[in-house]
């Protein structure tokens, strides 16, 4: 599992240092994907693997099932560390992400996530400000906290 929040500066060749604590959890290789609110998504291939099954089952005569495959899909890059711990992220996702000096990485339970700096900050800021409401709109997930 994934958690904690991590300030990095991405470098000039597009070279993010991927905190310690999560390069166990991905392993030698992993997937870099668009996510979801101009972040990307990092996913160990064990994760990929079960991702990619389920949307293999969405609907292929439903529009919005292909648009999602697709932004999904034709973004994902297989990646690897570099013996300093660092992913070199291809350039249209860090275009995608608007990923330009201060990074934030996130662990997200079953994926690790990269913001934007500025993005991230400005998220947090409105999710914050919402954070109550958004839990009461999520009992019933039946969630225990």
């Amino acid at each position: 599992m994934f958690m904690g929040e991590y300030q990095h500066s991405i470098d000039d060749k597009g070279r993010l240092i991927i905190p310690a604590k999560f390069r166990e959890g991905l392993g030698e290789r992993f997937v870099v994907t668009r996510g979801l609110d101009n972040c990307l998504f990092v996913y160990p291939m064990s994760e990929w693997g079960l991702l990619e099954q389920k949307l293999k089952s969405l609907p292929l005569m439903k529009s919005d099932a292909r648009a999602f495959s697709r932004f999904f899909f034709s973004g994902a890059t297989e990646c690897e560390l570099d013996k300093q711990g660092r992913v070199n992220l291809p350039n249209i996702l860090c275009e995608y992400a608007k990923l330009d000096k201060e990074c934030v990485v996130l662990g997200v339970s079953n994926r690790v996530e990269v913001w934007s700096k500025p993005i991230w900050e400005g998220y947090f800021q409105q999710s914050e400000e919402t954070f109550n409401e958004i839990a009461e709109k999520l009992v019933d997930f039946d969630f225990n906290f």
